[in-house]
């Protein structure tokens, strides 16, 4: 199963801040339902092994 983590956890976990994990989630570089999804509090939740994938360039589309 895919962790979902907050965004703090997020950047204890990559060493991003988190105003940089909120810009990549603004500017569309993380796709919602697929690198972070929102949950229903309104709460971002991240999936730790598609960003993985992300930062591999495992999930760039060819």
């Amino acid at each position: 199963m895919n962790q979902l983590v907050t965004t703090n956890k997020l950047a204890e976990l990559l060493g991003y801040s988190q105003e940089a994990i909120r810009m990549k989630v603004k500017k569309g570089v993380w796709i919602c339902n697929e690198h972070y999804f929102k949950a229903p509090d309104g709460r971002l939740m991240f999936a730790v092994e598609m960003i993985h994938q992300w930062i591999k360039g495992d999930d760039v589309l060819q």
